[in-house]
């Protein structure tokens, strides 16, 4: 059944399976990416038949499926290049089918809910994320002006392109919603000289940039909090949110936005950057739900529009960046592979198998599949912003002008 799905499935590239006992079959055409792999044992074999997502990436987790040749990078860059096929079998259709069913009660995602499922990725150990993330530990999609940026540059060039879409002046207020490890708050109150709070739900992010902020003597100027979206009053100047939105939960759409009008001044701006899918909506791929991010989602524009409508706030701006979380992921995966022996220390073998299948996984998804990143510019007030966006341009350049901030310093200190 498994050698009949493949051969259904791969005409792209070219996959050579050793099956257990030894048999060798060969995949697809030749002249593309090729890669080899190993299965151990049958009951695999049965598992990826019935749920290929979970059933590859636990199998790879567990060593029962090794790579022979080529790399796992490889073994995804073939299987991704062949998903439209995959899931136009009847057996895929129907999985998706019930999970767009079971998809509200998955995502409910309560307050208390939240935090436990950020809890699962986002408490991990600081360390871990020193082995591959940008000196600023900036964990979102970097903007890469040109192929030949490092990510510390792309990193820098994205936090320049958000500060330029949220026109901050001196003394404004700013919310951080998701705030990470604290360098986007950081950025903003260096490059403009905003007054910025930043929220999270994970106490070793809010414990890192707590004393990241203490370091830098900005306590007046930045502060975090261990709180939830739904917790927090305004007014503020501007409110940011990077890299969160997918934990929101499609039930929450209309809640989440309806928040932001209330946390935002009457002529504020909101900028909101998430993943996104080109597609209409869909479910989370299996696999990713259960190890990686529990009760995220990758909406479609249309849901999150559609919530916006209801809100009443202005669609102001809309950027859709394509292939840059795709080279963002690539960098990660490299440096994880460089310091894999590191990770393995702070955790294991077991767990590292699931990060590089991850990072490798998530890459070729937006390198072949439907995956995206957007920017939505939002505001209560039609005349917020210039209507041309020229001012973006200029403001990106003329921070990327200003001497390196205070926050990247510290960072690459």
């Amino acid at each position: 059944m498994l050698s009949k799905l493949i051969r259904k499935t791969i005409s792209r590239g070219r996959l050579h399976v050793i099956f257990p006992g030894g048999r060798r079959e060969s995949f697809g055409l030749e002249g593309g990416v090729e890669a080899a792999i190993r299965i151990s044992d049958t009951a695999t074999m049965m598992r990826i038949v019935a749920c290929p997502s979970v059933g590859f990436g636990e199998g790879y987790m567990e060593g029962r499926i090794e790579v022979c040749e080529g790399s796992i990078r490889d073994v995804i860059d073939i299987l991704t290049s062949n998903m439209e096929a995959l899931e136009a079998t009847p057996l895929f259709r129907l999985r998706n089918f019930i999970g767009r069913r079971r998809r509200s009660l998955r995502q409910f995602n309560t307050p208390r809910r939240a935090q436990r499922n950020v809890a699962h990725h986002y408490d991990l150990s600081e360390s871990l994320y020193r082995l591959f993330l940008d000196e600023d530990m900036q964990y979102s999609c970097a903007y890469f002006a040109s192929p030949h940026d490092d990510l510390e540059t792309a990193q820098r060039r994205k936090k320049w392109h958000i500060a330029s879409k949220l026109l901050l002046e001196p003394g404004q207020s700013v919310l951080d919603i998701g705030s990470g490890w604290g360098g986007l708050a950081i950025e903003l109150a260096c490059l403009a000289g905003a007054d910025v709070t930043g929220v999270t739900l994970s106490r070793e992010q809010l414990r890192a940039a707590s004393e990241r902020v203490h370091k830098l003597g900005l306590a007046a100027r930045v502060k975090f909090d261990l709180a939830d979206y739904r917790q927090l009053s305004g007014p503020f100047d501007r409110v940011v949110s990077v890299g969160m939105f997918e934990h929101v939960g499609v039930p929450n759409y209309r809640d989440f936005f309806r928040q932001i009008k209330k946390l935002l001044r009457s002529d504020g701006i909101a900028l909101i950057h998430a993943i996104g899918r080109k597609g209409p909506p869909g479910c989370c791929d299996s696999w990713i739900e259960k190890h990686i991010f529990p009760g995220g989602y990758i909406p479609a524009l249309s849901e999150v529009l559609s919530a916006v409508e209801h809100e009443g706030l202005w669609v102001t701006d809309v950027e859709i960046l394509r292939l840059h979380y795709a080279e963002t992921l690539k960098h990660w995966f490299d440096r994880f592979q460089a310091n894999r022996r590191a990770a393995a220390v702070l955790y294991d073998e077991r767990f590292c198998r699931m990060w590089e299948f991850y990072l490798a996984s998530c890459e070729m998804a937006f390198r072949n599949g439907d995956l995206m990143v957007f920017q939505l510019q939002l505001s209560p007030d039609r005349m917020a912003v210039p209507i041309i966006r020229d001012y973006m341009v200029d403001g990106e350049r003329s921070l990327a002008s200003q001497p390196r901030s205070l926050g990247w310093m510290e960072a690459a200190e």
